[in-house]
């Protein structure tokens, strides 16, 4: 506003940005897809509406990248893979749409896990490539939203948008560093992205704060006609968001649940509950019955829902997917009929039970992920990774806000020995988002230093 930047300067600085990340050793493969070109006449246009004063939206000239699973104009929509988007897309996804219509410069799309099949980002095919953790390059960087959460972390832009159907906002958010959100399911339109799984995927923001990841929540928070999901929610709002603290609010944490995770997430985890007490907050003991029940039910809906939606896909292009999405379908493969519908079963029991939890507190409280960010090993760069004890535990944490559609954020509170973020998680009851980042804002202040990333660019420089 002050007219010191324009929007086309610091597009100008991203295009530099994007040449150099992917020449350096190891390449950070964060952005797949970007064109000068487009970048530049959104930043102009920006730019323009800065100097007649007549900006769209907060995210007027914010540089925004979309995960591939999103149709974004003019690129292709691989969605992770080298056989899907053939053409440019035509049409964009209504999150593209409302991005733009804000006044966002989208810099491109971000690297993901294959069809959004896998926890670790690791994609070996060659449009995509590993991308790479900026806090230490030879570790993974979590997934499926693997790009959105490495952009966000290596400062290439402050927003990006993922989805979010077994972790894929937040366990790349919590590897990389940066807060990511998973809104209650329909809250945030998924028209336009391939409905890989159509009862456990979520939409959300990743971004470096969570003061931004509320602006961005704001503006895609709404009914969307083209997407059935969503239309009766209630209306997004922010209320009692910037409250001076937590007075009044009850925080539920099941500890038995909570503690299953390595020492130092642990650690980390149980002083930022301390925390949040010290500034009015106070801790309900609760249980989250049938946990393991939950784990077993949602991997056999979002893989049946997959497998039912890439059947032809399968059958044609088998040869061409990663060893480990052909793994995965293959194992969805198995599951009958009668285990989706038990599994069902089973989630309207979860539900039951959150709804009496949400009677007695406002939030739950667990780690973010159990571990922090795995090793890349030579072996994954050419054949791929798979390890269902590693996916498993990445997702312990995770899947109860998936399989019952509550929504949840993740936000970094510290790092480990060997300097890998590690983060908190906050849940609450459907459409509840705003208490969510109520209670972030007080977490980013438990974390008493950010360490820059060793991959890092400031694009206002």
């Amino acid at each position: 506003r002050s007219g010191k930047l324009t929007p086309s300067q610091v597009a100008k600085n991203i295009i530099a940005v994007l040449e150099d990340c992917d020449k350096s050793t190891p390449p950070l493969r964060a952005i797949v897809q970007w064109d000068q070109e487009q970048i530049m006449l959104m930043a102009e246009a920006s730019t323009a509406r800065y100097r007649n004063k007549c900006t769209l939206s907060y995210l007027d000239g914010i540089p925004v990248c979309l995960k591939e699973e999103f149709k974004v104009v003019p690129y292709h929509h691989r969605v992770g893979t080298v056989y899907l988007g053939t053409e440019p897309e035509t049409e964009d996804a209504t999150v593209t749409k409302k991005l733009r219509e804000a006044g966002a410069i989208i810099i491109g799309v971000s690297n993901m896990h294959e069809l959004g099949t896998g926890t670790t980002g690791c994609n070996p095919n060659r449009y995509h490539k590993i991308p790479r953790n900026p806090y230490e390059p030879n570790h993974f960087t979590g997934g499926s939203s693997s790009g959105s959460a490495a952009a966000i972390a290596a400062g290439l832009c402050p927003v990006a948008i993922g989805t979010d159907g077994g972790g894929s906002v937040r366990i790349p958010a919590s590897f990389c560093g940066v807060v990511g959100l998973k809104g209650t399911f329909g809250r945030i339109s998924c028209h336009g992205s391939l409905p890989l799984s159509y009862s456990t995927v979520s939409v959300g923001p990743i971004c470096t704060s969570v003061a931004d990841a509320a602006i961005v929540y704001s503006i895609l928070a709404e009914p969307d006609p083209l997407y059935p999901y969503g239309l009766k929610q209630p209306k997004a709002t922010l209320s009692g968001m910037c409250a001076p603290d937590l007075k009044g609010l009850k925080l539920g944490v099941d500890w038995t649940f909570f503690k299953a995770c390595d020492a130092e997430v642990l650690s980390m985890c149980e002083k930022a509950v301390q925390h949040l007490q010290s500034l009015g907050a106070s801790v309900v003991e609760v249980s989250l019955p049938e946990i393991e029940e939950v784990r077993v039910a949602h991997v056999i809906c979002i893989l049946s829902e997959m497998r039912d939606f890439l059947q032809s896909d399968f059958n044609k292009h088998f040869q061409e997917m990663n060893l480990d999405t052909r793994a995965n379908l293959a194992l969805a493969s198995q599951f009958t009929a009668l285990d989706y519908i038990t599994a069902n079963r089973q989630r309207t029991r979860s539900m039951r039970f959150l709804q009496e939890v949400f009677t007695t507190v406002n939030c739950i409280l667990t780690p973010a992920v159990a571990c922090t960010a795995p090793r890349i090993f030579e072996s994954d760069l050419l054949t791929g990774s798979s390890d269902m004890s590693f996916t498993v535990r990445s997702m312990r944490f995770v899947q109860l806000g998936n399989f019952t559609g509550i929504p949840g954020l993740v936000v970094p509170i510290g790092y480990s020995t060997a300097g890998l973020p590690i983060s908190i998680q906050v849940m609450a009851k459907w459409w509840d988002e705003a208490v969510l980042l109520r209670i972030g804002l007080k977490l980013e202040q438990f974390r008493y230093q950010t360490k820059k990333p060793s991959i890092y660019y400031d694009i206002l420089a």
